[in-house]
């Protein structure tokens, strides 16, 4: 048996088609045949590690990189070999970039200016654009004379007052602290819901991702690693990879093997064989097993005796608490290696317990070379 998936997302209708992309740089390929499409109105994360590919892939759909092969194209049109500015689009660099001798209004006004539109236009466009971003009464002020949250503003309010086809975030939060971050990443998402603008987002943080974005793209090393709405991609990770990055960092190497009943038995060393649903099909062999730290259990006394049904259990001792916030958080030595384990309460540094993983918190697949 297996594990149901949710429902499939609303198909949007395409704006952008990134169409069998190849990108070097220099001696380094970064990207091979990638293909990618954005719906009208969506709002879409690339999300990675450092050196995944995911800035050089948006600075490509920007025009500032181009392509050995492939196309790209916005409803239907082919943009492949057109510049920057003649793309449609509108790019926050994640410094910013705004001119220091410029004051808020003629920075947000200054894509306007470049288009030759009427003084009386731009500062109108101005005007609403800064009330929008909650910034009026500061558009004489100087970047020098802002925080890093207004600064930010700016930035997006000149990318949005030349209304761009799609609006292009390169990790324009990272330099932002924790708290001013976590505001105005909802006020991103809000607006772009209210206006109702393709954004693409580039992001190493995965809870950015999950806050802001419709869909979520996971690169890793060049290729899409898996494409899907925030749920989709915490709770039916495609490999363990993606199991990783969305937090479930726990691994255990096990074999699997048929139990009868659609159901699969996982065996390993130090760890009691279990019977259990996987999310997916798991065909016989080496499999790797990965879980996060609040799906785990800790218990007192002996192991089950037998196979046990509906979740694994593994002896193990703990080594290490700590006091994250909210909950505690124990590092335990076992016979598979080191896991991490929150629970509401603290045990004892040296207390032996029993790992106990429900199979709802599994996520389990082939163990593949490499």
């Amino acid at each position: 048996m297996t594990i149901p998936a949710g429902e499939a997302p609303v198909a949007r209708q395409a704006l952008l088609e990134v169409i069998g992309a190849t990108v070097r740089l220099g001696n380094t390929q970064v990207f091979e045949n990638l293909s990618l499409t954005v719906g009208e109105g969506e709002f879409v994360a690339l999300l990675g590690s450092s050196g995944c590919g995911k800035t050089t892939l948006l600075r490509t759909i920007a025009g500032f990189v181009q392509p050995r092969s492939g196309a790209l194209r916005v409803r239907g049109r082919d943009i492949t070999a057109e510049p920057p500015d003649r793309r449609g689009m509108a790019l926050v660099f994640q410094t910013y970039a705004l001119w220091p001798h410029m004051t808020v209004a003629q920075n947000i006004g200054y894509g306007l200016k470049l288009r030759r539109l009427p003084r009386a236009e731009i500062a109108a466009k101005v005007k609403e654009i800064a009330a929008l971003l909650g910034l009026a009464g500061l558009e004489e002020r100087k970047p020098a004379a802002l925080s890093g949250g207004q600064r930010q503003r700016v930035a997006l309010g000149r990318a949005l007052a030349v209304s761009p086809d799609i609006l292009l975030l390169d990790e324009p939060l990272s330099n932002l602290d924790a708290r001013i971050r976590l505001t105005v990443r909802q006020e991103i998402s809000a607006l772009q819901r209210r206006l109702g603008i393709t954004a693409i987002h580039v992001t190493h943080d995965r809870e950015e991702a999950m806050v802001m974005a419709d869909r979520i793209v996971i690169l890793n090393a060049g290729k899409i690693a898996q494409i899907g709405t925030p749920e989709e991609v915490y709770n039916q990770p495609a490999s363990a990879f993606v199991a990783a990055f969305m937090g479930a960092e726990n691994k255990i190497r096990l074999s699997a093997g048929a139990a009868g009943e659609g159901g699969t038995r996982l065996e390993g060393e130090g760890v009691m064989p279990a019977v259990i649903a996987t999310r997916r099909a798991v065909p016989p062999g080496p499999c790797i097993a990965h879980f996060r730290a609040e799906a785990a259990e800790l218990h007192a006394g002996a192991v089950a005796a037998g196979p046990t049904r509906g979740f694994l259990a593994l002896p193990g001792e703990i080594a290490q608490v700590s006091f994250p916030g909210g909950f505690w958080r124990h590092v335990v030595t076992t016979s598979a290696g080191p896991l991490v384990v929150d629970e509401p309460k603290a045990w004892p540094a040296g207390t032996k317990v029993n790992v106990h993983i429900p199979e709802t918190g599994l996520f389990v697949f082939a163990d593949e070379p490499g």
